[in-house]
């Protein structure tokens, strides 16, 4: 137990110079505008806006494809809304006030970003069926990824944990959907 506080007493205290360094950071308007872009294009409309497109253009992966993102997207709210029910983890916008973000937190807790898990399980999942989407895919990921913690949404650890449950996750689904030959 003693170890496990250590542990989180450090990435805690890693966290929070992080936090305190970004908050206070006068960001350039081209990267104010890539971040606010970036984190409501992590909303979720472009990921159906994706599935639609795939869907009618797709070719023959079009349904496993959808449908294997779909599901690690489905998966990965009901991780993260469970996670956030243990940790209640407090956002950094809630400990220490941005210098020029006014986003508004889509729920009370932190960790872990669903943003980040979405964006990195529906981009391993896509780009796994459509190589060519790949660069663009992750991108955005990794864009939504830096717009939560330079927004005030998230820790760094929050994100990290986002993205690597969303792989996870992304990974799952994509062997589930193979091992069933829809891949």
């Amino acid at each position: 137990m003693t170890v496990a506080k250590t542990v989180w007493g450090y990435i805690q205290n890693r966290d929070y110079r992080v936090m305190r360094r970004v908050n206070r950071w006068k960001a350039p308007r081209w990267i104010r505008y890539w971040m606010l872009a970036a984190t409501r294009i992590g909303d979720g409309w472009l990921w159906y806006t994706l599935g639609f497109i795939l869907l009618i253009a797709g070719g023959p992966n079009r349904y496993a494809a959808v449908c294997a993102a779909g599901s690690a997207a489905i998966a990965g709210v009901f991780v993260f809304k469970l996670l956030k029910k243990i940790s209640h983890r407090q956002r950094p916008c809630q400990l220490e006030p941005h210098c020029w973000s006014r986003v508004l937190p889509p729920d009370q807790f932190s960790f872990p970003s669903g943003h980040t898990m979405t964006a990195f399980s529906i981009a391993l999942v896509i780009s796994y069926f459509y190589p060519g989407l790949e660069g663009a895919l992750y991108f955005l990921a990794v864009s939504i990824a830096v717009s939560r913690v330079v927004l005030g949404m998230h820790f760094l650890s929050d994100v990290l944990a986002g993205a690597v449950l969303g792989s996870s996750l992304g990974v799952t689904a994509i062997v589930l959907f193979a091992s069933y030959g829809l891949a």
